[in-house]
């Protein structure tokens, strides 16, 4: 028996299968999204915890070294985005750096709810680098509690 030597490469329906992998992967990592005819390019992306109750879903978002004035949130047909963007600290003629390992540049998060939330009464929370957002959900989708009777 003869060993042969497996190329996916060989077969151009396995370079093409490839290929879209490494696009779709390149798409998933660095977020391209295009809205109102604006592109957001976005070399971060926050860190983020998701959670929910039975009243709201809850979002911490993790933002160090971002101000609050450069957090835009917006909501529009059940997509909770936040943008903005992480400036770079000047480098003074005092100081050299050696090593930069912080990101800078523009991030941007999106999330999708059901259409069923409170839109007025979303909240949002900026303390310390954390970006906590409270998403109540409508009233027609909350649990409800039914007593019964015995007879």
């Amino acid at each position: 028996m003869r060993i042969v030597k497996y190329n996916p490469y060989n077969n151009p329906f396995e370079l093409e299968r490839e290929f879209s992998r490494v696009i779709n992967l390149f798409n998933k990592d660095f977020s391209l999204f295009e809205r109102d005819n604006v592109n957001k390019y976005s070399n971060i992306k926050p860190l983020t915890d998701t959670a929910e109750d039975d009243d709201n879903y809850y979002l911490n978002i993790d933002l160090p070294g971002v101000k609050k004035e450069d957090v835009k949130i917006s909501y529009s047909d059940g997509v909770l985005s936040i943008s903005g963007e992480r400036n770079r600290e000047k480098e003074t003629k005092k100081k050299k750096s050696h090593r930069i390992e912080k990101s800078f540049g523009k991030y941007y998060r999106s999330f999708s709810f059901p259409k069923e939330i409170d839109v007025e009464k979303i909240n949002a929370d900026f303390k310390n680098g954390q970006l906590n957002i409270t998403v109540p959900k409508a009233d027609e989708v909350k649990p409800k509690e039914i007593d019964i009777k015995v007879s």
